[in-house]
């Protein structure tokens, strides 16, 4: 295993491609924890040298120090990555492991805090130690196709909120109808027909809005 690395402010600064001065700066503004203390010796490791990363990227990428600032505290007070996945894990979605500058990167320009405290809300992320572990790889890629689209993050972290309630009524309709028949070990063979069912009745009712909307017009 390898020791944690640990630096003296100069030689952080010097890693990070910052000035001492600057290093100075974002410790006050809060923006880095506080080192460890040894003596009269402040003494910073990788997760400084992460953070310190993150903020020259999000600042290339036009965000504020206030609103990095802000974004830090949503992350340091999000959900660890164990409390969102639970002891098992999901066992269809798969899980994605990001940097606060990917994450950004896969939303250019609406990594806002609010949205960030919208998905932190939703469960969506989840942090672990310097990465953001987004909790399925499918949502994130339709999430981020939406986007690119044009329809706002906040609009569509928004619908998830609403999916989310129908999602978990569904879930309860089908959990309890297999359950009542004693087939609760076979959910997991079981699981890809509700699925199914739940996938095809949407597509129906998205048939039926369109042509509902299209019998509206003039």
């Amino acid at each position: 295993m390898t020791d944690k690395r640990e630096y003296r402010m100069e030689e952080l600064a010097r890693e990070a491609g910052i000035t001492v001065r600057t290093l100075r700066f974002y410790r006050e503004r809060k923006l880095l924890a506080p080192p460890r203390r040894e003596g009269r010796i402040a003494w910073y490791d990788d997760h400084h040298l992460a953070r310190l990363r993150t903020i020259a990227a999000l600042l290339e990428r036009g965000h504020t120090l206030n609103g990095i600032a802000e974004l830090a505290d949503a992350l340091d007070h999000g959900r660890d990555v164990a409390d969102l996945l639970g002891v098992g894990g999901p066992t269809e979605e798969e899980p994605v492991r990001l940097t606060p500058e990917e994450l950004a990167a896969r939303f250019e320009g609406q990594v806002t805090p609010e949205n960030l405290a919208a998905a932190l809300d939703l469960g969506y992320l989840g942090t672990d130690g310097d990465e953001i572990v987004h909790i399925s790889r499918r949502l994130l890629d339709v999430s981020a196709a939406l986007v690119r689209e044009g329809i706002p993050l906040a609009d569509v972290l928004a619908a998830g909120a609403r999916v989310r309630e129908h999602a978990d009524a569904l879930a309860e309709i089908f959990t309890e109808v297999l359950l009542r028949h004693g087939k609760q070990a076979d959910l997991p063979r079981l699981r890809p027909l509700a699925r199914s069912v739940v996938e095809a009745e949407l597509s129906l009712a998205l048939d039926r809005r369109l042509r509902e909307r299209s019998d509206r017009r003039p």
